[in-house]
């Protein structure tokens, strides 16, 4: 028979039928390490938890201006010819200068690079949004929009059901019961 018991402690007992002799033995499992090794272990994890937690922050900072040069190449590539060559060509210039510094172990390096690049691209995301205002204005056969009242600040306006009332008791009724045969 196979037991553990709550410990993880495997306890193996067998019994040979023909001459009643029975036989144990008992696993226990042994992590192969002293106490002593176990505590310096753990201290040193305790000693070196700051520099894990920087290490994981550089990290962290890396991975996100990985994802920004990501994010600002993609948007170049589809949306540069909207803006001047100028404010491209200070964009790839700010690309490539946090291409350089992501590798740095300095956060504050990495964020002013990935800050200074986003500003510029504020630049690409104006110009795109404007053309596209210009575009629906010239399809919509160069009309300005029109005015619409303003909602009161903190209020939603709600469309309404023609005939149904605001704050009316009713209760809804079929007229034709579900079959569902």
């Amino acid at each position: 028979t196979f037991d553990i018991d709550a410990n993880g402690i495997l306890h193996v007992s067998a019994k040979d039928m023909g001459t009643g002799k029975e036989q144990k033995i008992k696993i226990t499992a042994s992590s192969g390490l002293s106490k002593e090794e176990v505590e310096r272990m753990v201290q040193q994890a305790e000693e070196h938890a700051a520099e894990d937690r920087k290490q994981k922050e550089v990290v962290d900072v890396r991975n996100q201006a990985d994802g920004v040069i990501y994010s600002v190449e993609k948007t170049l590539k589809d949306y540069g010819e909207k803006i001047s060559l100028e404010d491209r060509s200070e964009i790839s210039k700010k690309l490539e200068e946090l291409k350089k510094k992501k590798d740095e172990t300095d956060i504050a390096v990495i964020k002013q690079a990935m800050d200074d690049l986003q500003q510029s691209v504020y630049k690409l995301s104006e110009a795109v949004y404007k053309g596209a205002a210009h575009a629906e204005q010239a399809a919509a056969g160069g009309e300005q929009p029109q005015e619409t009242p303003e909602a009161e600040p903190g209020k939603e306006q709600k469309e309404e059901a023609p005939g149904v009332q605001e704050g009316a008791d009713y209760r809804v009724v079929d007229e034709e019961p579900d079959t569902d045969d």
